[in-house]
């Protein structure tokens, strides 16, 4: 019996892969054990959220591209690289930077870094670069892209109100909200389009990189994996109003599951494949790369032990330092009702009761002032000692909007008195104009990004990490501006870092 070895390759460059794909293999176990918290919340998005169930197919792509590239790899030899530990850090870096600013992308990109830092340390560069595809096609393991479901949903709401226009069904929209025919529908989340661009992208790249040699084929075959499924995604939104009011909402949520979940974007996607196979160039047996063009010398190898030994100890100081600098918490402050004048407190009459969602803070506060004419303003603030992962002060499904509640997002208003604006609906309707602002250190923002900065800041250094939001939100009444209503309100009580430090105090 005999073996058959790959041209170019030896029994003694297929001896050494076994001890280093071993040596990465425990090297990956200890990565995901050290940061399982991480890897299990990555997962569990996988599992549970529509907008990112396509994460779910790219690990056997992955290991079918690496399964594929097999014949040359094997003509190449591993060695441990030190030069790779570079790698490591920066994925360790990138992890501690979300860990202290709370945005579990940051953790669990670093975390994916790490590990294929880890591959370039115990493999080698020569190697790497023949997995250099595979390696970068990872990235869409790491759930993102949440971002985009605010203007994808402006995006739907322009695209198919010409086409009611066109259809003579009469609509005027609000935000999100379009009032056709009817009845209301909302282009909610799960209706921007965010899920099926965000396979489409995984798509697109993957069939330009096994399908296309040259570089304009694949960039345009990717702009219109990107630019087709938001289209497309007009139409699908048009099409369900069409059916409501041709039918029932009823029935058009029934035509929409069915067509959007299994046979539209299907359509799409083996359209996209039909309009592409004219204009691909890569032949289908052709090989992933030339191995003889990455057999080059070696500088920086360390023996395979110390290689592990090194990705392992490099990796568990970001943790460390996290833990070392986390800090303690303080004791939540006493929340002193104030007296506003012109105004006093009274209990909650409204026809759909709304109150800001922060699960993990220390201490929440709810309260009603009414004014001699009648206006209400409702105050809803939330005292955090400090910030971690569940203990949140921005984030999705936190403040003003949570996940499952009858409230959903209108759209926003121009800022007052410095904070961030946005007006909600309930069914009724019922709407609201909400106002906020976050106080973290001695910084009073409307941003997110600013207190994600000031909690990273405070958490890599050690320092204070108390921070309140702070939300005045009106009900929408036949009399009375909610603006006008928020900025009388403020007038009298005063500006929003000295009424948070009147009644929670501030460190």
């Amino acid at each position: 019996m005999t073996l058959a070895l790959p041209v170019g390759a030896n029994a003694r460059t297929l001896g050494r892969w076994p001890t280093h794909l071993l040596g990465l293999a425990l090297c990956w176990a200890a990565l995901l054990l050290l940061f399982r918290r991480d890897a299990v919340d990555m997962v569990g998005i996988w599992l549970t959220s529509s907008t990112f169930g396509h994460c779910l197919m790219i690990g056997p792509v992955l290991a079918w591209l690496v399964w594929q590239r097999r014949p040359e790899l094997a003509q190449l030899k591993p060695v441990a690289w030190a030069p790779g530990l570079a790698l490591v850090a920066g994925g360790g870096a990138a992890w501690l930077v979300g860990d202290a600013a709370t945005f579990a992308f940051a953790r669990q990109f670093g975390l994916l870094l790490m590990m294929q830092g880890a591959v370039v340390t115990l493999l080698g560069p020569n190697v790497a670069r023949g997995l250099a595809f595979p390696l970068a096609y990872a990235v869409f393991l790491v759930p993102f892209g949440e971002w985009l479901e605010p203007p994808l949903q402006q995006v739907t709401v322009r695209l198919v109100m010409p086409l009611l226009a066109q259809a003579g069904i009469p609509a005027a929209s609000d935000g999100v909200m379009i009032h056709a025919g009817r009845y209301w529908f909302e282009v909610a989340e799960a209706c921007s389009g965010a899920k099926f661009l965000l396979s489409m992208a995984a798509f697109g790249v993957l069939v330009a990189n096994i399908c296309f040699t040259a570089w304009r084929r694949r960039l345009a075959f990717l702009l219109a994996c990107l630019v087709v499924p938001v289209m497309a995604n007009g139409v699908r939104a048009f099409g369900t109003i069409w059916v409501a009011d041709r039918t029932s909402v009823q029935t058009a949520a029934g035509f929409d599951h069915i067509v959007y979940g299994w046979i539209f974007f299907g359509v799409v996607m083996a359209a996209m494949l039909a309009i592409g196979w004219r204009w691909f160039d890569r032949p289908a047996d052709a090989p992933a790369f030339d191995p003889q063009t990455l057999r080059r010398p070696v500088r920086g190898r360390v023996p395979l032990a110390a290689g592990v030994t090194s990705v392992l100890l490099l990796a568990s100081l970001f943790p460390s330092w996290s833990h070392v600098t986390a800090g303690k918490a303080a004791t939540a402050p006493a929340v002193h009702f104030l007296r506003v004048p012109g105004w006093h407190l009274a209990r909650s009459h409204s026809a759909a009761r709304w109150t800001a969602w922060y699960p993990g803070a220390s201490r929440t506060v709810q309260a009603r002032y009414v004014d001699g004419a009648g206006h209400a303003v409702d105050l809803s603030m939330a005292i955090f000692t400090r910030q971690e992962e569940g203990r949140e002060l921005v984030g999705y499904g936190i403040g003003v909007l949570r996940a499952g509640a009858p409230w959903v997002r209108v759209g926003d208003d121009a800022p007052l008195a410095g904070g961030s604006v946005v007006r909600i609906i309930a069914p009724g309707p019922v709407e609201r104009t909400v106002a906020t602002w976050y106080r973290i250190g001695g910084i009073v923002t409307s941003d997110p990004r600013r207190v994600k900065l000031e909690t990273l800041r405070a958490r890599l250094l050690g320092g204070s990490q108390q921070a309140v939001a702070l939300h005045l939100s009106v009900e929408r009444q036949a009399k009375g501006n909610p603006r006008e209503v928020i900025a009388a309100f403020l007038r009298a009580a005063g500006q929003p870092a000295t009424l948070i430090d009147r009644m929670a105090g501030a460190d």
